[in-house]
């Protein structure tokens, strides 16, 4: 290889995924985009590679990563980003094979992921594997149940690989972003107001209450926390939940 990074990003055509990709093309990494939406990804830049790939699924995740083996030789950053937010809805209410695609989703997207690029960083003997998480996955959110169990499970997943394969030269990290300022939070607010019986505003009014900084976070900022996990700035840096969310005082802001 050229020296040059070699970035997987899950569900990467799209939202923090696009982003988190278009930062590393930008510093002039090689970049493998996966995602569901063939749109989003016939949109992605000529000069990346683009699959689409149910995350989800063992045997397309598998043919990914010999894929990635093939025409890469190897992998050096994987960003496990891919995940679905779940119904809106009291524990009692949920349906639970919706419940279990957030969990296949959003937890079994990671596991998939990291088990592919394990085995190609391990030869390498060392790699940075960052995964998507949630300030969700730290504290209980009421009407999010399905993502609030697949966040958490993240953590404790990144855990065990940092410790697995640290001895390899292998970072694992999470980042856990609060609310990302886009498409995808505003259609969250909407559920909840729906779900409480108030406004959309008083929901996001709520929430940038319940920070420090009183506001949202942009996707641009978790793009750069995974820039810099990536770089020789972070190489020491693995097992740790990063938090992204101007401090989070209230987790569950009350309208």
């Amino acid at each position: 290889m050229d020296g040059v990074q070699r970035v997987l990003v899950t569900a990467g055509a799209s939202g923090i995924g696009r982003v988190i990709a278009e930062t590393f093309a930008t510093a002039g990494a090689r970049v493998w985009v996966t995602d569901i939406d063939l749109s989003a990804l016939d949109a992605c830049p000529i000069g990346w590679q683009r699959d689409r790939v149910d995350v989800a699924d063992p045997a397309a995740m598998r043919a990914l990563f010999g894929r990635i083996e093939a025409e890469w030789g190897g992998l050096d950053v994987l960003c496990a980003n891919a995940g679905i937010s779940g119904r809106t809805a009291s524990l009692e209410d949920q349906d639970y094979a919706e419940f279990k695609e957030c969990m296949d989703i959003t937890l079994g997207g990671a596991v998939l992921a990291a088990q592919g690029a394990l085995p190609l960083m391990k030869r390498a003997r060392q790699g940075c594997i960052i995964f998507t998480g949630s300030t969700s996955g730290q504290f209980g959110t009421p009407l999010r149940a399905p993502y609030v169990a697949a966040k958490w499970a993240v953590n404790g997943l990144m855990k065990t690989v940092a410790m697995e394969a640290g001895p390899f030269g292998i970072r694992a990290n999470t980042i856990a972003p609060g609310c990302v300022e886009g498409p995808r939070i505003e259609r969250v607010i909407e559920r909840e107001a729906a779900a409480k019986g108030t406004t959309p505003a008083a929901v996001r009014a709520a929430y940038e209450a319940g920070t420090s900084l009183r506001s949202f976070v942009t996707a641009d900022d978790v793009a750069a926390m995974a820039l810099f996990l990536a770089s020789p700035g972070g190489a020491r840096i693995s097992g740790q939940v990063l938090t992204l969310d101007g401090h989070t005082e209230n987790p569950d802001p009350k309208v």
